[in-house]
């Protein structure tokens, strides 16, 4: 029986543990990856285990990734080190790559492949979505610290996924309630959001996840299911050539554009290599049989480059003299942010 490649869709299971049904959804030709949420976690233990079914259930390639930013967004937090928001780093940047690293070696070590890390999106002081997720309100600063915290990930043998292209710190809304519309022009955007992306890439960025924003001066579309953002900028200018992830086709910022069957489409035309369907298994469905099942050599290759690289488990990890070390950094410094 020949191994099924990575198919196009990314989907969530409801609990600690597998059904018979998820298990059978995990082996759908069209699936590629699960994303855990914080209702999948009760201890590194137990993820443990359900990432091993999750991987038994496909016969082939399958990817497993979480939100584990630190601050806000930490998925995984009993019996993970608790990672301070990327604002925090300014004053210490030398930590932003040790917290990259640390946060890539605890999520290798219970066998995940990534994090969608790290948010490179410039606060602007109106976004109440972004806000301390971001490394700086400082284009240059940003784009600094969101270096070093993938520098870190890579070193660990995590993959690393920058966010939210073009650029969501710029709008007030968010886009899991609504569609946020940004009314700046594309010299503006470019001279600011862009340049951590930008930086990236050059630096090899191995995957991007766009914004479900509308640039209303600069196309109709969500950045998400636009062929101008995603082919002619992120592929064409910034010569982008890894995995571009889509944003939670669930999120109200994607319902403008149709129904989820649909918005697949639409994200897969304007150049989405995979496609999130999450918190409503019945869309996950309707997706995963409506799309055809192809198969892409070259989006295999992208995804192949997500795969982590896992090294060490959980108690060889702790017994490291690098963990103990930044974890004790991490922790007075989450003293001084509490």
């Amino acid at each position: 029986m020949t191994k099924q490649p990575f198919g196009p869709i990314m989907l969530d299971v409801s609990g600690l543990t597998l059904t018979a049904h998820e298990r059978d959804i995990i082996n759908h030709p069209n699936t590629g990856a699960v994303i855990l949420f914080s209702r999948n976690y009760e201890s590194p233990e137990q993820v443990t285990a359900l990432i091993n079914d999750i991987r038994a259930a496909r016969n082939g390639d399958i990817l497993i990734a979480v939100d584990q930013e630190g601050g806000r967004v930490q998925r995984f937090r009993t019996g993970f080190t608790r990672l301070p928001p990327a604002s925090s780093y300014a004053n210490e940047p030398e930590l932003a790559e040790q917290a990259g690293w640390l946060m890539a070696m605890e999520l290798l070590a219970v066998g995940v492949d990534f994090s969608f890390a790290p948010v490179l999106d410039i606060d602007c002081g109106v976004s109440e979505i972004i806000g301390d997720r971001s490394f700086s309100t400082d284009a240059e600063l940003a784009t600094h610290l969101s270096s070093l915290f993938r520098k870190g990930m890579n070193t660990a043998g995590m993959a690393a996924t920058g966010k939210h292209f073009p650029g969501h710190g710029a709008v007030a809304l968010d886009s899991h309630l609504t569609l946020p519309v940004d009314e700046r022009d594309l010299d503006s955007i470019r001279a600011k959001d862009l340049q951590p992306f930008a930086q990236l890439i050059n630096e090899g960025l191995e995957a991007i996840m766009p914004a479900h924003v509308v640039y209303s001066k600069v196309d109709p579309n969500p950045a998400g299911f636009s062929p101008f953002w995603l082919q002619q900028i992120l592929r064409g200018e910034l010569n982008f050539n890894g995995t571009i992830f889509s944003d939670d086709l669930s999120m109200e910022g994607a319902a403008s554009v149709g129904d989820f069957p649909e918005r697949a489409r639409q994200a897969q035309l304007a150049g989405c290599d995979m496609i999130l369907v999450c918190n409503n298994p019945a869309a996950a469905e309707q997706v995963l049989n409506a799309l055809p099942v192809t198969v892409d050599p070259l989006r295999q290759h992208r995804l192949q480059a997500m795969q982590g690289k896992f090294h060490l488990n959980r108690e060889q990890l702790m017994n490291t003299q690098q963990w103990q070390h930044i974890t004790n950094l991490l922790t007075q410094g989450n003293q001084h942010h509490a």
